[in-house]
């Protein structure tokens, strides 16, 4: 990939990144969960809270109330993977995508 590609197919890359950046946060989020307290002040936890609570309000609002807050994160982590997924084919289907490099 070149940095004409980058910035010739953008309105791809750009959605794509946020969502990769959302839910690679949202699994470190998990993992971090597993080792400090809900409400510590690190300031790592904090920025990972901050950036991700979006998402984990809309994935809570939909799953049962009865799950703990790490499955919760885990559950918007597949989601996240699910929604780029579906962003990659539905741009493909629509030759919208970037080529992948391999000559024909």
């Amino acid at each position: 990939m070149t940095a004409g590609s980058l910035f010739t197919y953008w309105y791809f890359h750009l959605p794509n990144f946020v969502l990769a950046v959302l839910m690679y946060t949202l699994f470190a989020r998990a993992l971090l969960g597993l080792m400090v307290p809900p409400d510590s002040p690190n300031y790592i936890w904090r920025f990972f809270c901050r950036t991700t609570d979006p998402v984990v309000r809309v994935v809570a609002a939909v799953t049962p109330k009865a799950c703990p807050p790490v499955i919760i994160w885990l559950f918007a982590v597949v989601w996240l993977f699910w929604l780029r997924l579906i962003l990659f084919i539905v741009f493909n289907l629509f030759g919208l995508s970037p080529p992948s490099g391999a000559s024909p």
